[in-house]
C-alpha cells in the first residue's frame, strides 16, 4: 500500500501542469505488476502515458522504493473497467450505462446528467403490449456498488 501512495505522489506530480488529466487508480498486483490508470476530460495520448511511466519508474529506481523486479503498465482504463470518478461519469454523458446497485439489481440506461450525489439516467422500459416508454431515474451514488459504460456497435 505504501508502494501505491508513492506513485499515486509521483503520478500527481507529473500531471500537476495538466488539469485535463487525471489519475483513476494505483494497483500493485502480487506479480509485482504495477498498474497505473490515468485519463483525461478528452481521453489521454500514448505519449502523455510514456511521459508518466519514464518519471514513475525513474523516481521508484532512485529510491529504490520496490526492492523486486516489477512491471509497469501505465495506460486509460479500459473500456470494461468500471467507473470511478465523478469526472469519469462527467466525461461519458450522454453514453449508455450499465448500473450494479449494491442489492444486486441492475439498471441500462442514457446517462444524462452527474450531481456530487446522483446521476440522471433514462431508461427505457416496456410494459407487455405497449410501446417502449423512455424514463428519468435518479440514481443515488450510495446505491451503486458498479458502473461501465456500454459500446455500441450500431
Amino acid at each position: 500500500m505504501q508502494v501505491e501512495k508513492r506513485v499515486a505522489a509521483l503520478v500527481e506530480e507529473k500531471i500537476a501542469d495538466r488539469p485535463e488529466l487525471f489519475l483513476v487508480d494505483v494497483k500493485m498486483l502480487p506479480n509485482n505488476k504495477l498498474i497505473i490508470h490515468v485519463d483525461g476530460d478528452e481521453g489521454i495520448s500514448i505519449q502523455d502515458c510514456v511521459a508518466i511511466s519514464r518519471h514513475v519508474g525513474f523516481h521508484l529506481e532512485e529510491e529504490n522504493a520496490i526492492e523486486q523486479a516489477y512491471n509497469l503498465e501505465v495506460s486509460s482504463p479500459g473500456v470494461g473497467e468500471p467507473l470511478k470518478l465523478i469526472r469519469q461519469y462527467n466525461k461519458n454523458v450522454g453514453r449508455t450505462i450499465s448500473i450494479k446497485f449494491k442489492e444486486g439489481a441492475k439498471k441500462e440506461g442514457k446517462l444524462l446528467a452527474v450531481t456530487e450525489n446522483n446521476l440522471l439516467i433514462e431508461e427505457s422500459v416496456k410494459e407487455k403490449g405497449k410501446k417502449a416508454v423512455a424514463i428519468q431515474t435518479d440514481v443515488p451514488f450510495n446505491d451503486i456498488l458498479e458502473t461501465s459504460v456500454l459500446i455500441s456497435f450500431k
